[in-house]
C-alpha cells in the first residue's frame, strides 16, 4: 500500500466517525422534540380549571334576574320569609345584583301593592324593608288571630289537661307515665294558651310542676277546683277490672 493511500483511508475513517457522531446527535435529539411537542397539549389542557357545574348554574340563576319582572319576585319571595326587616344591602348581596337595580325592585313591588291595594304593604323599619299587613284590615287579622287563640283542643291535649288537673301539682314526666307518651309538645301548648302554669320545680328530681290556671276556671266555668268532678263514677268497678286481668 502506498503512503498517500493511508492518509485517505485515515480521513475516510475521520469522516465516518464524524457522521456517525452526527447521526447519533440528531437520533437523540429528535425524540425529544417531537416529545416537547406533543406535551405542549396536555400540559395545557391540565391548566384548564375543572368545571363542577355549579359556577354554570349560579351564573345563569344571577343572569335571570336581569329581567327587572324576575328581580322583583325575587326580592318578594326573600321579604315573604325573612322575621325582620332586611337591609337594601343585604338583599343585593344575597342576589348579586347592584344595590340601585335592587332599590328600583322593591319601588316597583311597593307600588304593585298600594296600586291594587293589596291586603299587606312595604314598610322602611330599622334600617330595612319588611311586609307587614296594612292597617286597614287590622281588625280581621286580629279576629282570626283570636279565634285560632280559641280554637278547640286535641284530644292528646285535653288528656293532658286532665291529668295536670287531677294530679296538680304534677311534672311533665309524670303526666308521660300516665298518658304513656311524651308530652312535651302538648305542654307547650297548653302553657301557650295559659290553661297551665308553672309553679316551682319538685324537690326530689328538681324537674318543673304545673297546675291548671285560673284561665283554666274561667273556660270550666268553675270557682275553684272543688268543683272538678268526681272520677269515682267514671272507673270501672274493681271486680271488673280483677275479672279482666284474669
Amino acid at each position: 500500500m502506498s503512503d498517500d493511500a493511508v492518509p485517505t483511508a485515515e480521513r475516510e475513517v475521520e469522516v465516518a466517525a464524524v457522521d456517525t457522531s452526527v447521526n447519533e446527535q440528531d437520533d437523540l435529539s429528535t425524540p425529544d422534540v417531537e416529545g416537547e411537542m406533543e406535551a405542549q397539549p396536555a400540559a395545557e389542557v391540565e391548566a384548564e380549571p375543572a368545571d363542577d357545574g355549579d359556577g354554570d348554574s349560579e351564573d345563569a340563576a344571577d343572569s335571570s334576574l336581569d329581567d327587572p319582572a324576575q328581580l322583583v319576585a325575587a326580592v318578594e319571595a326573600i321579604l315573604f320569609v325573612v322575621d325582620a326587616p332586611i337591609a337594601v344591602a343585604s338583599l343585593a348581596s344575597v342576589l348579586r345584583q347592584p344595590i340601585p337595580a335592587v332599590d328600583q325592585a322593591i319601588a316597583s313591588l311597593r307600588h304593585s301593592y298600594d296600586e291594587r291595594d293589596a291586603g299587606v304593604e312595604l314598610r322602611d323599619s330599622a334600617g330595612g324593608v319588611r311586609i307587614y299587613t296594612r292597617p286597614a284590615h287590622a281588625r280581621h287579622v286580629e279576629r282570626f288571630l283570636q279565634d285560632g287563640q280559641r280554637s278547640r283542643l286535641s284530644q292528646a291535649a285535653l288528656e293532658t289537661l286532665a291529668v295536670i288537673a287531677y294530679r296538680q301539682p304534677v311534672t311533665r314526666s309524670r303526666v308521660s307515665a300516665i298518658r304513656g307518651v311524651n308530652v312535651d309538645g302538648v305542654v307547650r301548648t297548653l302553657l301557650t294558651r295559659g290553661l297551665i302554669v308553672e309553679v316551682g320545680s319538685d324537690p326530689e328530681s328538681g324537674a318543673g310542676l304545673f297546675r291548671t290556671s285560673e284561665l283554666f276556671l274561667e273556660r270550666m266555668g268553675m270557682q275553684s277546683l272543688e268543683e272538678l268532678p268526681s272520677l269515682a263514677p267514671l272507673l270501672p268497678d274493681l271486680d271488673v277490672l280483677e275479672a279482666e286481668e284474669l
